[in-house]
C-alpha cells in the first residue's frame, strides 16, 4: 500500500447529511474539504490571502461512507510569480475498526493565487517583479 505524499493539513468525520441517495458520500463534499486543506500551504507560501482559479486532474479512487475518517494531506508542487499549485490527497480510515484499512480516496492538483487588498493578483513574496506567473 502506498502512504500519503505531503503533510496532514485537515481531518473531518463524513456524516449522514453529507450523502447521495445510495449512501456514499457527495465527491463535493469532499472537493470542499480538500480545497480548504489545500489552501494552508498556499496561504502559508502567499503569507496572506489566495483565491482558488483551476483544479486539474482530480480522480476518485474509492468512495467514502458515513463514519470514516478522513485525512488531507497537501503539498506545494508549483509556485510562480502569483500563482501556488498544490497536490491534495484524501485518504480514509474505514469507521469499521476491527478492519480499520487506511486508503486513498481521492487526489487532485489545485491552483490558488496570491491576491491584494483589491482582490488582483500580487506577487508572492521573494518573487521579483516581472516574473511568470
Amino acid at each position: 500500500m502506498s502512504q500519503p505524499q505531503g503533510r496532514l493539513v485537515g481531518r473531518v468525520i463524513a456524516m449522514p447529511a453529507d450523502t447521495n441517495p445510495e449512501g456514499d458520500i457527495f465527491g463535493g463534499w469532499l472537493l470542499a474539504h480538500m480545497d480548504l486543506a489545500g489552501a494552508t500551504p498556499a496561504f502559508e507560501l502567499a503569507q496572506g490571502r489566495c483565491v482558488t482559479v483551476a483544479l486539474d486532474a482530480m480522480v476518485f479512487h474509492q468512495p467514502v461512507a458515513v463514519g470514516d475518517e478522513v485525512s488531507i494531506y497537501a503539498a506545494v508542487v508549483k509556485a510562480g510569480r502569483s500563482s501556488i499549485r498544490v497536490h491534495v490527497e484524501a485518504w480514509k480510515r474505514s469507521r469499521n475498526v476491527a478492519h480499520a484499512e487506511v486508503m486513498r480516496v481521492t487526489e487532485g492538483v489545485f491552483t490558488y493565487v496570491a491576491i491584494g487588498d483589491d482582490k488582483k493578483p500580487r506577487a508572492l513574496p521573494g518573487v521579483l517583479p516581472g516574473a511568470a506567473a
